[in-house]
């Protein structure tokens, strides 16, 4: 749970971003199928999850106890 506390814009931005990443495959996806990230969902929400993650973890404030 403290996981979870310390981490938690950078677990909302993979959720945020898992969304987008699908969203985009199904509303915008690729027609031929040889597209790299957008033939298939999956790698299209793990893609969207990697950068949402990044994204929001460069808000995140480390807390130093020294």
């Amino acid at each position: 749970m403290q996981y979870i506390l310390k981490y938690k814009l950078t677990l909302l931005g993979i959720l945020l971003g898992a969304a987008g990443g699908f969203a985009y495959y199904y509303y915008v996806g690729c027609a031929s199928g040889t597209c790299a990230i957008t033939s298939r969902p999956l790698n299209s929400t793990l893609y969207g999850a990697l950068l949402g993650g990044l994204l929001l973890n460069i808000f995140q404030k480390d807390k130093n106890d020294t």
